[in-house]
C-alpha cells in the first residue's frame, strides 16, 4: 500500500528542494489509499521494463505472465522472482534442487555451465607461485598458482553500463509517500528490488520450499515431540555428544485459541510488561555493569480524552513525554491482550484498523507493518510438534481464532470453519505429563509467538549444516587500516561459538590482485596456499579440502587464523579483486548455502564488477549516484539467494568505495551491511573497539538459514509492498537465506475490501528456516487489531514511531528510484495530507486556530522534520556519498526502537539539580527518585528526555546523547567541578583529555550511577554503541549540534519555521 508521495509541483532544478522554497501544492491529491486513476497505467504501460530485459517472460505452462507496476519496474503478478516455481518431487510439493536463470535470460553462474566448468579441467596441473611478501620470521605456506583455465568464465566480465535504454519513468513527484495502490497492466520485463510493491488481486502458486508446503488434504501435521531451548538451538558451539542431524528433527506443542466477542474500542497509550519485552541479549557491558533484563517502570495510564486532546502545536512547549514512547496498547480483552505479539516484534502504524478504505483516507495516515520475525527473546519460545492450519487461506491455529466446539475452529484469517482430529484434542503434554484435554489449554492458544517443528511436508531436502565462508582482502591499503588482525583474533576467540553443531563447515578466501584458496587437506600439518592468477576465468582449483569440518580440521583452521596477518602485514599488491574473489565464493557455496563474510578496504578495482569513483560532483541532484552504477553485483546477489547463499558486507574505507553498487550483494540475499568510514587501527581506537565488539556479537548470534517469510492478513486486507534486505518470491512471500535477530523489515498493507463483519482485523507471519543445529522450524507471529469504525479511534490507535519508520522506508525507495528532492518533498506532505484531514475531521466540533495535532500524533511533525535533517535523506552535499547511502540501508534494515534513535536522538541532562524556566524542573533526575533497580543492586537513574535545541542545553551542564550507533557527553564550560571529578575522573573542565571515549569505574555514586544508565541504554540495543566525550570549545561539538534537529541549520527549517511551512501549504 501506498508507493507514492503526496502530490506537489515539480520543483525546478535551480530552486533548492526543501525547506527554503517548496512549491505549493495546488492540485495536490488527498492522502487516501485509493487506487490510481485507470488511464495511469494505459499511459505508462509502454515503458515499464528495465533495461537488461528485452523479451516479456512466460510462466513454466507457457502462459504470459502479468505484471504489476511500482516505482522500480514491473513484477509479474502470478509469480515473482527469477525464476519460475522449481518442480516438485512428491505429492507434498516439495522443490527439487533448482537454478534461477539470469533475468535476461541467461544463466549468470547456471548450474549446467557448473558442471560444464567442472569438466573442462581435469588436465590442469599447478605450478609453483611465490608467495605474498611476508616479513622476516612469518610462516611460509605451501603455494600452488593454477593457470587460467580454457574457454569462457562461468561468469564472464559484465561490464559496467554508461548507458541505459530511454524510458519514461511515471511522474509520481506529485503523489504522496503512501497514497495509491497501481494497477497490474503487461509488461515487457521482470524487476526484483528488496522494496517490491505486489499486486493485491493477485495469488501466488503455492511454493514447497514456503511454509504453505504441507499436505493440505488435512488442517494437521505433527512430529515427535522435542524440548526447546533458545539457546541450545540458536547460539554457538555444539556438545560433542550431539549427533549430525540428516533428517528432520522433533518438534514440540501445537497451537489453538479462545474466542472473543465484540467490544468497545478505547485506547491505552502505556508500557505492558510482556513475557518476551525484555532487551536483547545481543548488547555489550559497560565496564562495571552487569545486563539485566528490565523493562521501564509502568506509567500511569493516560484517558482516552488526553489521547486525542488537541493539541497546538505552535505553542505546546512540553512535547515530548516524560519517559520514553512506547506503542499504544489496542483495546482487547485481558486474554487476547496478554495473548497478543509483543510491539517489538510486531506492530502496526494504526493499532485500531479503519473499518474501509474511505475512512483510512480520511485519517490521512499510512497502514502498514514493522516486523521483527527473528527477533533474539530472553525467554523460551513455546513450540508444538503438532501443526494445525486452516484448510482454506493455511493460516496456523493462533489465540484469536472462535473456538465453535471441542474440534470445530473459525479461522481469523478467512472466517472458514475447520475441524481437528481428536488425537489432537487429546494430544500428550510434556510439561503436565497428561493430555491437554482441549484446544484452548494448547501453548498455541496461550501465546501469538510460537515455533513449530516441520514435518516432512516442509522439506525438499535434508536441512543443510551451518557453512561460513570468510572473505578477506589482505591488499595494502588493508594491510595499512590493520583490519586483519582483529578479525582473525575474533575468530579465535569466537570458533567454538558459531552457531551450529557438528556438521558445521567453515572456508577462507583472500585476495588481492590475485585469489587465495586454502586447502585443509587431512595429513597436512599446516594449510597450503593455492594461487588462482587469472581473475577473469574464475575457478575453484580443488573440490575437497577447501570447505572442512570445523571439528575435524580446527587445529589446522587456528594455524591458519594466526599465520594470516603476518603473512599479508607487508603486502605491497595495492589492487582489489572483489568481484572475482565473490564469483569464487559462489562456487564454493554454490552445493551447501550458508554465509560469506566479506571484508573489503578499499574500491574494487579489476576484474568482473570493477568499479570507477562517482563521488565527484555528487548532490541532491545526482539522483543516479544513490544507486548501483553496475548490475553485477545484483546479479550476483540473485544467483546467491537461489542456492541459499548470504553475503554480509563489512566495509572499512576512508575512502569512496561505491557502497551504492556493492550494497546490492547484501540488499538482494538478505545480507548485512556493516561501515566502518575512518577505521584504522592505531589513529581511530574507539572504531577499532566497536568493530572488534561487533565482530564479536556478529559472529555468536543467532542465525537462521534458507529461510521464507510469508505475511498473511484478515480478509479485506492485503499485503501491497515489501521494504528490507531479501528476495520477494510471491505477492506475500519473501526468500531469505539467512536470516538474523538484528534485521527488521517492513510491509505496506491495503485496505481492498470493507472490514465491516469483522471486530478484528489479524495479521500473521509464519518464518520457515533451519536453525543452525540443523532442525527445519517455523517460527509464527500473530497481531490482532480491533476494527473501528470512528475517526477519533483511528487517531487513538494511531502509533506515531511505527507510522515514522514506515514513511522513512518509502523516502528512501523514493530517494533511489524519482530522486532525493521527490522524496524530500513527499515527507513534507505527508505531514501536510495528515494535519489537513485532522483540521477538517475537528472543524465541526471545536475551534481552534493554529496548527492542531491529537495528542497522540504532536511529535509526527517533529519526527518528519528529524527525518528530512539525517544523514539519508539531508539536502546539500556536506554528506559523502558513502554515508549517506549506509545510512539509508539502516533505515530500511534496523529494528524500529534503534531507527528511532537514529531519526530523533534522546538527550538527557545528567548533571545535578537544574530548572529550566518556564518548563518544569528536572531537579534529582539522576538520583533515585524515579530510578529502578536491577537484581536488587544497581539503581539506574531515569532522567527526562529533552528537547533537541540548543534553548535545553547550558554551559554548566552535561548533556548525553543517545544516537543509537554513538552516544554523545558535552560537558559544558561551566560544568560543576564535582561531576567532572566524580564521574569523568578528572579534576576540573581543563584537564578532560580531547578524546575521551569510556568512563572510568571510579567508586562514587554519581559514576556508578551514570554508568549504570549508559549500561541500560546499551543493553537495549544489539550492536556496541561508542561514547564521545565532548568538551565545549572542541570541533567535535559541530556533529553534537547537528543532531539538535529542532535548530535551524544548514538551509534547512527550525521545527517552528518547519511548522508555518506546514501552515501555509495547508491554507493554500
Amino acid at each position: 500500500m501506498y508507493p507514492g508521495f503526496y502530490k506537489i509541483q515539480p520543483l525546478q532544478q535551480s530552486q533548492p528542494a526543501f525547506p527554503a522554497l517548496c512549491t505549493p501544492a495546488p492540485n495536490k491529491a488527498p492522502f487516501t489509499n485509493n487506487v490510481y486513476i485507470a488511464n495511469y497505467d494505459h499511459n505508462n504501460q509502454q515503458h515499464r521494463h528495465l533495461a537488461q530485459h528485452q523479451v516479456a517472460p512466460t510462466a513454466p505452462s507457457g502462459e504470459p505472465l502479468s505484471f504489476t507496476t511500482n516505482l522500480y519496474g514491473t513484477i509479474p503478478a502470478t509469480f515473482h522472482g527469477s525464476a519460475p516455481p522449481p518442480p516438485t518431487d512428491n505429492a507434498h510439493g516439495n522443490p527439487q534442487s533448482f537454478q534461477q536463470p539470469h533475468p535476461n535470460g541467461t544463466p549468470y553462474c547456471g548450474q549446467q555451465q557448473h558442471h560444464a566448468s567442472q569438466t573442462q579441467h581435469p588436465q590442469q596441473h599447478p605450478s609453483m607461485a611465490p608467495a605474498p611478501h611476508s616479513c622476516p620470521g612469518a610462516p611460509v605456506h605451501p603455494i600452488v598458482s593454477y593457470p587460467s583455465a580454457p574457454g569462457s568464465s562461468q561468469y564472464g566480465t559484465l561490464k559496467a553500463s554508461k548507458t541505459t535504454v530511454a524510458r519514461t519513468i511515471p511522474n509520481l513527484m506529485n503523489t504522496p509517500l503512501h497514497g495509491h495502490v497501481a494497477n497490474v497492466g503487461a509488461s515487457s520485463g521482470i524487476a526484483t528490488s528488496p522494496s517490491v510493491q505486489v499486486a493485491a488481486a493477485s495469488s501466488a502458486p503455492s511454493s514447497p520450499n514456503t511454509d504453505d508446503a504441507g499436505d493440505t488434504s488435512s488442517s494437521t501435521t505433527s512430529a515427535p515431540w522435542m524440548p526447546n531451548s533458545y539457546n541450545s538451538l540458536e547460539r554457538g558451539g555444539y556438545p560433542d555428544s550431539m549427533p549430525p542431524s540428516n533428517g528432520m528433527a522433533s518438534q514440540a506443542l501445537p497451537c489453538s485459541n479462545h474466542g472473543y466477542q465484540n467490544m468497545q474500542v478505547t485506547y491505552q497509550q502505556h508500557p505492558v510488561t510482556r513475557v518476551d519485552s525484555s532487551p536483547s541479549s545481543g548488547g555489550y557491558d559497560q565496564s562495571g555493569y552487569q545486563q539485566h533484563s528490565q523493562p521501564l517502570p509502568n506509567l500511569s495510564q493516560p484517558s482516552v480524552s488526553d489521547v486525542l486532546r488537541p493539541v497546538n502545536l505552535q505553542q505546546e512547549r512540553s512535547l515530548l513525554p516524560p519517559r520514553p514512547l512506547e506503542a499504544p496498547e489496542p483495546n482487547l480483552s485481558p486474554e487476547l491482550k496478554a495473548a497478543n505479539c509483543s510491539p517489538q516484534t510486531f506492530r502496526c502504524t494504526l493499532t485500531g484498523v479503519p473499518q474501509n478504505q474511505a475512512l483510512l483516507s480520511k485519517a490521512g495516515l499510512p497502514l502498514g507493518l514493522l516486523l521483527q520475525p527473528f527477533r533474539d527473546v530472553q525467554q523460551q519460545v513455546p513450540t508444538s510438534n503438532t501443526i494445525v492450519r486452516c484448510l482454506s487461506c493455511l493460516t496456523y491455529l493462533n489465540p484469536f481464532v472462535s473456538f465453535l466446539d471441542e474440534r470445530r475452529w473459525k479461522c481469523n484469517i478467512c472466517s472458514r470453519v475447520n475441524c481437528v482430529q481428536d488425537e489432537v484434542v487429546h494430544q500428550y503434554n510434556p510439561e503436565t505429563r497428561s493430555s491437554y484435554g482441549e484446544l484452548r489449554k494448547r501453548p498455541e492458544v496461550l501465546s501469538s509467538t510460537v515455533e513449530f517443528i516441520a514435518t516432512p511436508g516442509f522439506v525438499s531436502r535434508p536441512p543443510q549444516p551451518a557453512v561460513y565462508l570468510f572473505v578477506l582482502d589482505v591488499s595494502h591499503n588493508a594491510a595499512e587500516v590493520g583490519y586483519l588482525t582483529y578479525v582473525c583474533e575474533s575468530l579465535l576467540e569466537n570458533l567454538d561459538k558459531l552457531p551450529g553443531d557438528t556438521r558445521t563447515r567453515v572456508g577462507f578466501v583472500t585476495f588481492d590482485s590475485t585469489i587465495h584458496f586454502y586447502h585443509f587437506q587431512e595429513g597436512l600439518s599446516r594449510p597450503q596456499m593455492l594461487v588462482v592468477s587469472d581473475i577473469d576465468d574464475v575457478f575453484v582449483p580443488s573440490h575437497d579440502g577447501l570447505m572442512v569440518n570445523l571439528k575435524e580440521s580446527k587445529e589446522l583452521v587456528r594455524d591458519l587464523l594466526k599465520s594470516l596477518p603476518s603473512t599479508f602485514g607487508h603486502n605491497r599488491e595495492t589492487h582489489s579483486a572483489l568481484g572475482p574473489a565473490l564469483q569464487a565464493a559462489y562456487k564454493l557455496m554454490y552445493s551447501t548455502g550458508g554465509r560469506v563474510s566479506v571484508f573489503q578496504t578499499q574500491l574494487p578495482a579489476l576484474g568482473a564488477g570493477l568499479l570507477r569513483s562517482r563521488e565527484q560532483g555528487s548532490g541532491t541532484s545526482s539522483v543516479q549516484h544513490l544507486g548501483p552504477a553496475t548490475d553485477f553485483y545484483k546479479n550476483l546477489a540473485l544467483d546467491c539467494s537461489g542456492q541459499q547463499i548470504c553475503v554480509d558486507l563489512f566495509l572499512l574505507s576512508s575512502q569512496y568505495a561505491d557502497l551504492a553498487s556493492l550494497a546490492c550483494v547484501s540488499k538482494y540475499s538478505a545480507g548485512s551491511i556493516f561501515y566502518y568510514p575512518s577505521f584504522h587501527h592505531v589513529q581511530n581506537a574507539v572504531q577499532l573497539e566497536k568493530f572488534q565488539k561487533d565482530v564479536a556479537h556478529y559472529l555468536t548470534r543467532a542465525i537462521g538459514f534458507e529461510a521464507d517469510i510469508r505475511v498473511r492478513c484478515t480478509k479485506g486486507l492485503s499485503v501491497h509492498t515489501f521494504h528490507g534486505n531479501f528476495f520477494v518470491r510471491s505477492t506475500d512471500r519473501l526468500s531469505l537465506a539467512n536470516v538474523n535477530p538484528d534485521s527488521a523489515l517492513a510491509v505496506q498493507v491495503s485496505l481492498d475490501d470493507s472490514l465491516a463483519d469483522y471486530s478484528q482485523a489479524c495479521f500473521q507471519a509464519a518464518l520457515l528456516y533451519t536453525c543452525s543445529k540443523g532442525t527445519r522450524r517455523i517460527r509464527v507471529h500473530t497481531l490482532c487489531l480491533p476494527v473501528v469504525s470512528q475517526l477519533s479511534d483511528v487517531y487513538a490507535g494511531a502509533d506515531v514511531q511505527a507510522i515514522t519508520c514506515l514513511l522513512a522506508n518509502m523516502a528512501v525507495e523514493r530517494s533511489v528510484s524519482s530522486g532525493l528532492s521527490d522524496a524530500r518533498d513527499g515527507l513534507v506532505n505527508a505531514v501536510v495530507d495528515f494535519l489537513d484531514a485532522y483540521r477538517v475531521s475537528m472543524s465541526n466540533t471545536t475551534q481552534q486556530s493554529g496548527l492542531v495535532a491529537p495528542a497522540s500524533l504532536r511529535l509526527f511533525p517533529l519526527y518528519v522534520l528529524a527525518l528530512l535533517k539525517q544523514k539519508a535523506l539531508r539536502a546539500g552535499s556536506g554528506v559523502r556519498l558513502d554515508e549517506r547511502v549506509f545510512a539509508m540501508c539502516d533505515l530500511k534494515t534496523q529494528p524500529l526502537q534503534q531507527t528511532m534513535r537514529t531519526v530523533h536522538p534522546d538527550l538527557y541532562r545528567l548533571d545535578d539539580d537544574t530548572v529550566h524556566p518556564d518548563l518544569y524542573r528536572l531537579d534529582d533526575d539522576m538520583s533515585d527518585q524515579g530510578a529502578f533497580r536491577l537484581n536488587g543492586r544497581a539503581v539506574v537513574p531515569q532522567p527526562r528526555p529533552l528537547r533537541l535545541s540548543a534553548e535545553w542545553l547550558s554551559r554548566d551542564g552535561a548533556f548525553l546523547m543517545d544516537c543509537g550507533d554513538v552516544f554523545y557527553l558535552w560537558i559544558g564550560k561551566c560544568c560543576n567541578e564535582t561531576f567532572i571529578r566524580d564521574v569523568l575522573g578528572c579534576p576540573d573542565y581543563a584537564s578532560i583529555p580531547p578524546a575521551m571515549s569510556h568512563l572510568p569505574e571510579l567508586r562514587t555514586a554519581p559514576s556508578a550511577r551514570v554508568r549504570a544508565f549508559l549500561g541500560w541504554l546499551q543493553e537495549r540495543r544489539a550492536f556496541s554503541s561508542t561514547l564521545h566525550v565532548i568538551k565545549d570549545g572542541a570541533s567535535a561539538k559541530t556533529v553534537f549540534l547537528q543532531h539538535l534537529v529542532e535548530d535551524r541549520s544548514e538551509a534547512t527549517f527550525s521545527y517552528l519555521e518547519f511548522l508555518q511551512h506546514i501552515e501555509r501549504q495547508i491554507s493554500k
